[in-house]
C-alpha cells in the first residue's frame, strides 16, 4: 500500500479542492415573460420591472 512521505499541507489540499469545484459558469438568463428581454432568472426584470407576472417596480418609460 502506498504511503505518502510527507504530510499534505492545508494550502495544497485546499488548492486542489478549489480548482475543481470553483469554475466560471454561464449566467442563467431567461426571457422576460412581459417584455421579452433577457434577464437573470428569479430576479426583477431591469427593463419593465415585472417579476412572476406582477408589476413590482414602476416603469422607466412612465417616469421619464
Amino acid at each position: 500500500m502506498a504511503v505518502p512521505k510527507k504530510k499534505t499541507t492545508r494550502a495544497r489540499r485546499d488548492l486542489r479542492r478549489h480548482s475543481s469545484a470553483y469554475r466560471l459558469h454561464a449566467a442563467n438568463s431567461i426571457l422576460c415573460s412581459n417584455c421579452g428581454v433577457p434577464s437573470l432568472s428569479h430576479r426583477i426584470c431591469g427593463e419593465c420591472g415585472n417579476y412572476n407576472g406582477k408589476q413590482i417596480l414602476a416603469n422607466k418609460s412612465a417616469e421619464a
